[in-house]
């Protein structure tokens, strides 16, 4: 391990064509043959003496890797960058922290811009008929401490829209502003195309658009309009959401001062861990509804002076909390059932459809065409009916899930595949 900032973490490879391509910890982009395993070239995206690592496969996009960095709790800048997957050269990068004088640095009052984060740490999702690519960025730093970072902190927990062969950003949209939680936005931006309802009463139906629709570890859930980063719905995806006071028309949150960390420590829903997590979530075209490991939480958010900046030291700004911080988030609990939670949500109304006590682990979602949630936990593979939440079966695998469940066809038949501590479990459907 090189860098702290990856901790030795590596979610994938990406296979393309007759190559394959990964990681490393320490910011590099590999490329080999897929069959021989002959290393064709080797790109350095950042130095690791600068904190920066990086811990998921990058996105194919024709001829093109886009990928990102790690590093969002060291002080490193975080950016995207797009590279030949042929040759290993680097064709455009666009960072997610504007420098002082850039449109977005008036956003960062203080001394953190130079060291504010915004890793680009999990894949995003691509749309080859507008040819554009959809990231979620992550959480500004100082993690909790705010005080040098006054203002909205742009383009730090939030999701840009960039042109797929130049890396212009075409919008933006910020899921929380002058983040002082830790939540980034790194969960899946999933791309649906569907009929939205549009009030009216002449026409009394929707019309197709094109959606992006994110569940966001603040707690809220979200339906955007993916040509321009309209938003068109907000809804409580965790039960209990204090952050903010609602929305403006135009869709950006007005937060609640009293969330934002202090030095005794505020008490705030949901908890560090979400809402949901960088987890897989699923859209079913059949059921309509939208599905996400949740968590119902709350938690106390207390900033701390750290020294500003300092490569390869964690700088999370955390602090310790006050008694009148714990009594505050016992008030918050009282009476609040708590827990992690399978949910589905309409993502037409944002009205919660069913619960279902999730499994322990880290297991995102998956449904499929036949009306099934399938999802790992607790050492098994759970599978679920996807319109009631009714548990279907449950298969002990005997080891930790470390990852989402995933479903491919060989020879005609169906297979579920889920990584487990040591190895990877494989289910036939007949």
């Amino acid at each position: 391990i090189l860098s702290e900032g990856g901790i030795g973490t590596n979610r994938g490879v990406t296979i393309a064509g007759d190559k394959a391509f990964m990681v490393t910890d320490h910011a590099h982009l590999l490329g080999f043959n897929r069959f021989t395993g002959e290393k064709l070239w080797d790109a350095e995206m950042g130095s690791h003496l600068e904190s920066y690592s990086s811990t998921s496969p990058p996105l194919p996009v024709g001829d093109l890797l886009v990928v990102g960095v790690a590093g969002g709790e060291e002080g490193a800048r975080g950016f995207l960058d797009a590279y030949r997957a042929s040759t290993g050269e680097r064709v455009w990068r666009w960072y997610s922290i504007p420098k002082r004088g850039e449109k977005g640095s008036e956003t960062w009052i203080g001394q953190a811009l130079e060291h504010g984060c915004g890793a680009t740490w999990m894949p995003g999702s691509y749309d080859p008929q507008l040819d554009l690519i959809y990231w979620a960025i992550g959480n500004p730093c100082p993690d909790i401490a705010g005080e040098e970072r006054i203002g909205d902190n742009l383009y730090t927990s939030s999701v840009v829209a960039l042109n797929a062969k130049t890396g212009e950003m075409k919008w933006y949209y910020q899921f929380t502003p002058h983040d002082t939680h830790d939540w980034d936005a790194v969960q899946p931006m999933l791309l649906v195309d569907e009929i939205w309802p549009v009030p009216s009463a002449v026409e009394g139906r929707g019309k197709p658009r094109k959606l992006l629709m994110h569940g966001d570890r603040n707690g809220m859930f979200y339906v955007l309009d993916r040509t321009n980063g309209e938003v068109l719905l907000t809804a409580n995806l965790s039960t209990k959401v204090t952050w903010h006071k609602g929305f403006t028309s135009d869709g950006k949150p007005i937060v609640d001062p009293a969330s934002i960390a202090t030095k005794e420590g505020i008490a705030a829903c949901p908890g560090g861990g979400g809402g949901a997590n960088f987890q897989a979530t699923s859209y079913n075209p059949i059921t309509k509804l939208f599905y996400a490991r949740v968590s119902d939480s709350c938690g106390i958010y207390t900033s701390h002076d750290d020294p500003l900046g300092v490569a390869g030291n964690r700088w999370f700004g955390r602090g310790t909390p006050s008694e009148q911080a714990r009594k505050q988030l016992a008030d918050l609990m009282a009476g609040y059932q708590a827990g992690v939670f399978i949910r589905a949500i309409d993502p037409f109304t944002g009205r919660k459809v069913w619960d279902l006590p999730a499994p322990a682990g880290r297991s995102g979602v998956l449904s499929t065409a036949s009306g099934l949630i399938v999802l790992g936990g607790g050492g098994g593979l759970l599978v679920v009916d996807a319109k009631s939440g009714k548990p279907l079966w449950n298969v002990n695998i005997a080891q930790t899930t470390q990852g989402s469940p995933m479903t491919f066809m060989v020879g005609g038949k169906q297979y579920i595949a889920l990584p487990g501590t040591s190895s990877i479990t494989a289910y036939v459907l007949y």
